[in-house]
């Protein structure tokens, strides 16, 4: 019997979020809220020592290529571990109390049979039972095996034969299983060794010692700032969707490598039928030229593959007969190429272009029954790109066709279609588990807020379906839009950035590549290398009144930002579906980005005495 990972034990969460719901019927686990949280973490840290990792395997590593399975018995905090598992990689949980009678941890392992790695939670009560310590020899032959250990000290002598890496935590609280689950991922790092002997397997003196790699989820207290001054976040959401500036929005903020915010307001739609969670998919829009197309471009320009003053005629042979021929790369990721800012879209299809079933003739998936022949992008998009005008070249002309003409050059590097590199390169690697282009071949679409009704041409709500009209007539991936995470995944990532290219023990660009796309590099505006930055013209407040001029970033159309400012060592995003049902300005008119991004700067400032 495999349990639902949000199922059996509520919470009350006061100071953080890790679940979306809750079980009525049982109750709620109490985790400690501000400085309570941080001490007892304190306490947890210095009770908590790992053994026989001597083959590093904590913190796990290629994310991509582990399939892990949590197991558990009498563990009463095992969903607050999980949950925190699942912040990580996805984690299936499996409920061992299910193995009795009829049933044994034999056919535990044989359901466990397509999982390579098995993080099994244990208490003292729990080893009462032989077959446990069974389980774990005849599994550590064919699997990766953590064992999870709570309790105190006479837990130890009863693992003295298991050879696998153990985590030890002399106490068992939601805190302790909480720091066992980031520990194990990296989220938090082991740094005691034992200070007694309880056996001659578990001496005084022995112990592994780990560091920190990868995002910690904590409260507001450990980094320094008074929840209570976060508060102001709440009323700008909620102001938001009051004014039907949005149905709803997910906010997360990262401040040194912590997660110290994260919390979904209001709903899917107005009618108020699905609330928005932490958890949900969000079309990026625009944030898809940085979360993807330059990132690509980055892994590229740091392997010698791609040069930014080579030009568009060198990698697009199509286009040496065009006037894009000596466009230089640069150009074209600070927006300064002197093109058009899009190509006609849906008014230029032709009846005979599109049906509204599927076939060979059309393949091309681009909404509810809507579908586009095949080859229209190279036969009419392309073409129209390629002869466009050249009207502003040296000027700053913010344009799609420039990330559309990117990922051109860069499927010619890579001879690999861009939604699929950058989720073999980065998505998959990082532990991102929502993000990539053309979500409804993975998700249900109530995981994803709907963006605009669309009855003008494809006569549909778009629930799943890129919301940018180019994008969708390219099948939903495009250079310029068609990305699609949750604020989770978008942190993972840009945390990954803000570390200067290295996240999780993995290095995915030298630090000087991040430092070379994320600064100023244009004569004329504010941009970087696809990146947009912090507004030098005061009165602009961009993105936020209070951001430094480190600060890079991207905004999207559909109501999205992610702001990464260095000299605060903060990841700022926000998501949400303003264009439902219809496209409206009011998200931008009540400057609800930038003020909720204020918020964050005056609790940090206040936390630091200034």
């Amino acid at each position: 019997m495999i349990k639902n990972k949000w199922s059996c034990v509520p919470l009350v969460l006061l100071g953080f979020s890790l679940f979306n719901t809750a079980c009525a019927q049982n109750p709620p686990i109490v985790i400690p809220t501000g400085q309570a949280y941080v001490n007892e973490e304190r306490l947890v840290e210095h009770s908590t020592v790992l053994f026989n990792n001597s083959k590093y395997l904590i913190p796990l590593q290629n994310l991509d290529q582990l399939k892990i399975a949590s197991v558990h018995f009498s563990n009463q905090y095992a969903t607050v571990f999980d949950s925190l598992l699942n912040k990580y990689n996805k984690v299936q949980t499996f409920d061992g109390n299910a193995y009795t009678g009829s049933k044994t941890l034999i056919d535990l392992s044989s359901d466990l049979k397509w999982y390579n790695t098995i993080i099994l939670q244990l208490t003292e009560a729990d080893l009462a039972n032989p077959q446990i310590i069974d389980f774990i020899s005849s599994n550590q032959k064919l699997k990766n095996v953590i064992v999870t250990a709570f309790g105190g000290g006479g837990i130890l002598s009863k693992l003295n034969n298991v050879t696998v890496p153990i985590l030890w935590s002399e106490r068992l609280t939601p805190v302790s299983v909480l720091y066992s689950a980031q520990a194990i991922f990296g989220g938090m790092p082991v740094t005691q060794k034992l200070t007694r002997t309880y056996s001659p397997q578990f001496a005084a003196g022995m112990g592994f010692i780990t560091n920190r790699i990868r995002l910690q989820y904590t409260v507001p207290e450990d980094a320094g700032i008074n929840a209570n001054n976060l508060k102001g976040i709440d009323d700008i959401a909620r102001e938001a969707i009051a004014e039907h500036a949005t149905p709803g929005c997910v906010v997360l903020v990262a401040k040194d490598g912590k997660v110290i915010f994260n919390k979904a307001y209001g709903y899917h739609t107005y009618d108020n039928s699905i609330p928005d969670r932490i958890t949900d998919i969000f079309d990026l829009a625009s944030m898809t030229k940085v979360s993807a197309t330059t990132m690509e471009a980055m892994k590229l320009t740091d392997e010698g593959k791609l040069s930014l003053e080579g030009t568009v005629g060198d990698y697009i042979p199509l286009a040496r007969n065009s006037n894009k021929n000596n466009i230089q790369v640069r150009e074209l990721l600070m927006h300064q190429a002197g093109l058009i800012p899009d190509i006609k879209g849906f008014e230029k299809v032709k009846p005979a272009d599109h049906s509204t079933d599927s076939s060979a003739a059309y393949p091309i998936h681009v909404s509810d029954h809507y579908f586009l022949r095949k080859d229209y992008y190279k036969d009419v998009m392309l073409p129209d790109m390629l002869s466009s005008p050249l009207k502003t070249r040296g000027q700053y002309v913010y344009s799609d066709v420039s990330m559309l003409l990117m990922m051109e050059v860069l499927e010619s590097i890579t001879a690999i279609p861009e939604n699929v590199y950058v989720q073999q390169q980065f998505y998959n690697p990082l532990g991102m588990q929502t993000a990539g282009f053309l979500p409804l071949h993975r998700f249900n679409q109530n995981q994803i807020p709907p963006t605009e009704n669309d009855q003008k041409y494809r006569q549909s709500l778009l629930d799943g379906y890129v919301h940018d009209p180019t994008a969708a007539l390219m099948g939903g991936v495009a250079g310029h839009a068609g990305l699609f995470a949750s604020a989770n995944d978008v942190a993972i990532l840009y945390q990954m950035v803000l570390n200067r290219g290295t996240y999780g023990g993995t290095q995915y660009f030298k630090p000087e590549v991040v430092d070379l796309f994320t600064s100023k590099q244009s004569a004329v505006s504010r941009r970087g290398l696809g990146f947009d930055r912090w507004d030098p013209i005061e009165d602009r407040h961009y993105p936020s009144k209070l951001a430094s001029p480190q600060t890079y970033g991207h905004t999207g159309f559909t109501g999205t930002c992610i702001w990464v400012d260095p000299k605060y060592n903060l990841v700022y995003i926000f998501l949400s579906n303003r264009v439902h049902p219809d496209v409206s300005n009011k998200l931008g008119s009540l400057n609800i980005r930038p003020r909720i991004q204020d918020v964050v700067y005056e609790a940090i400032t206040k936390g630091m005495g200034m």
